[in-house]
């Protein structure tokens, strides 16, 4: 015959019965109290693994009022390869020894986005939010400011109120990338940008600016293609502008797809990259490290950028201000030379 205690759900009362010291100590261990012995927090979080213990979130709830869930409205990125893993695999890691655990949503659109966030407000659903592609005036930082409900956006704003965020410093880069290629020689730059609504275009534009503006080189904005425009329909455009004259001799993409359709659309036209053409690419998923020829580019960690988002996250959801949660991610390392 079973046994019947062993077909029970494991407790913090039986966590504390096979260690040997209270509940209340328990509980505090499970919550990482930075008071407690670190051996003691160990050996509970050790214990706790070993018997399948999962706290009740229903009556962790009823007890705290919080869910104990992050939620992340996540897009398809499609532009940037491992977008969505790198930074799933970041927030995860820095949740793991934490109570908190991720849920995420898919969002298909800023309309679907906004509306998937009134609902877990309205809900309850989460105890806090992190979401991306943020826009100058953006509806969803305004709404959940006015709601004081705890979130990072992956992205900046440009409203008067500060709100917490995690943003990569696309100024750099485009300054920088621009600076590289006009080092090498190029005599005309062009530059792939995202879609006017987000706000992180005008930061690639004006880091761009600033660097062909000093060197007084001819410049251009690739037309009829954003950053958000699949891989073909880059690939194409590409293809047609250097086929036409006065083509640039030097060009910087800001994403892992848009680099490899635009190496394609070069080589296609006959052309040689690196010779005929320099080209700068922000990668984030490695893929340019096997890619030949070689192609010059910098790396965004993303991986960093979900550990940072969730460590932020945490930090408002305890209440810090929201001055003190603003973070902009420095280029990572150098740009990687052809």
């Amino acid at each position: 015959m079973p046994n019947p205690t062993h077909s029970r759900r494991p407790t913090q009362r039986t966590i504390a019965a096979k260690v040997g010291i209270s509940v209340g100590a328990v509980s505090r261990a499970l919550a990482n109290d930075p008071q407690m012995a670190e051996e003691t927090r160990a050996l509970v979080h050790k214990t706790a693994q070993e018997l399948g213990y999962s706290p009740d979130r229903a009556a962790q709830r009823l007890r705290t009022g919080r869910t104990q869930v992050i939620n992340l409205i996540l897009p398809p990125h499609e532009e940037i390869l491992g977008f969505g893993t790198l930074l799933i695999g970041g927030i995860s890691a820095r949740l793991e020894s934490t109570p908190y655990h991720l849920v995420v949503l898919p969002d298909f659109g800023h309309d679907e986005s906004a509306a998937r966030i009134r609902r877990v407000v309205r809900d309850k659903l989460a105890d806090g939010i992190i979401f991306s592609r943020t826009t100058p005036d953006d509806a969803r930082i305004k709404f959940l400011l006015e709601a004081d409900f705890p979130f990072v956006s992956h992205g900046r704003s440009e409203l008067a109120t500060p709100h917490p965020y995690v943003d990569f410093d696309n100024f750099t880069f485009a300054q920088q990338a621009a600076e590289m290629l006009i080092k090498r020689g190029a005599k005309r730059l062009g530059i792939l940008l995202p879609p006017e609504r987000f706000t992180f275009r005008q930061h690639l534009l004006h880091g761009f600016m600033q660097a062909v503006r000093a060197s007084g080189i001819e410049h251009e904005i690739l037309e009829g293609v954003s950053l958000d425009s699949d891989a073909e329909t880059i690939s194409a455009q590409i293809l047609q502008r250097f086929g036409e004259k006065n083509a640039p001799d030097g060009l910087i993409l800001p994403g892992d797809v848009s680099g490899l359709a635009a190496l394609a659309a070069i080589q296609d036209r006959g052309l040689v990259p690196g010779r005929d053409v320099q080209l700068v690419v922000k990668q984030t998923s490695g893929v340019f490290d096997l890619v030949r020829p070689r192609v010059a580019s910098l790396y965004e960690d993303l991986s960093a950028a979900g550990e940072t988002l969730a460590d932020l996250l945490l930090k408002r959801i305890d209440g810090a201000p929201a001055t003190d949660l603003q973070y902009i991610q420095p280029i990572s390392g150098f740009l990687r030379d052809a």
